[in-house]
């Protein structure tokens, strides 16, 4: 069976890692979470005091950034590793959120990581979640998704995720992180955020994860069974 792109795009805490993470194991495929790069290079940025305002800089740090994901039987989880090193739990913590988007903005840094999330993809069969998967990433993914929720419904989640790793942010300040970031990525010049005209639109807002992924693996289905019938037509 001819393997697929899957892409899907969609603003911060509707749910995308977590879908993308069940349709993947569901059909045996890799899994990629762009965002967790550009977390990883916010981390590098910052543990390198790299400005954004100083091209020469940036590019020097890129050229010294590995990315990679080993997948965890302990947690069950695709790891992000920088470098070599396990960053998997310190990109999720609140002061990488509050500047991924200034450092995801700078074109340079959003070439590089797109150029390397080619590369995963080249072969197919994956699933990606992240801004620009559907518009920039992979134009030709056989299957979008768009997916998006009221922002207190994403700022309580989101919450709910920090509390489980003993995190505890206001609520407020939450909504306000995603707000802000809701701003830059839909209005940056480089890979804006924004719903691919052939992308499935899906609102998380009250439905649960398996309702997600059941809106997901029917589309994916869909277009599986559309092919099969367009090569035995052919």
């Amino acid at each position: 069976m001819k393997k697929i792109v899957i892409a899907l795009d969609g603003y911060s805490s509707c749910g995308k890692s977590t879908t993308a993470k069940l349709v993947a194991a569901a059909l045996g495929y890799a899994y990629i979470d762009t965002g967790a790069m550009y977390r990883a290079v916010t981390l590098y940025f910052l543990q390198h005091h790299v400005s954004l305002t100083n091209q020469k800089e940036i590019k020097e740090a890129l050229e010294h950034i590995e990315i990679d994901f080993h997948y965890n039987p302990k947690t069950g989880r695709n790891e992000v590793f920088l470098n070599g090193l396990n960053v998997e739990d310190e990109i999720r913590k609140m002061y990488i959120s509050n500047q991924v988007s200034e450092v995801s903005v700078v074109p340079e840094v959003r070439r590089a990581m797109v150029a390397q999330q080619q590369k995963m993809g080249r072969k197919r069969g994956v699933v990606m979640d992240g801004r620009d998967i559907g518009t920039a990433v992979f134009p030709d993914a056989e299957v979008k998704i768009f997916m998006t929720a009221d922002v207190e419904t994403r700022a309580k989640r989101r919450q709910d995720e920090l509390l489980e790793k003993k995190q505890l942010v206001n609520l407020d300040e939450i909504r306000e992180n995603l707000q802000k970031r809701d701003h830059i990525d839909s209005t940056r010049k480089e890979s804006p955020l924004r719903r691919a005209e052939d992308a499935h639109l899906l609102d998380t807002s009250h439905m649960t994860i398996d309702e997600q992924v059941e809106f997901v693996m029917e589309k994916v289905t869909s277009n599986i069974l559309s092919n099969q019938v367009s090569l035995q037509q052919n």
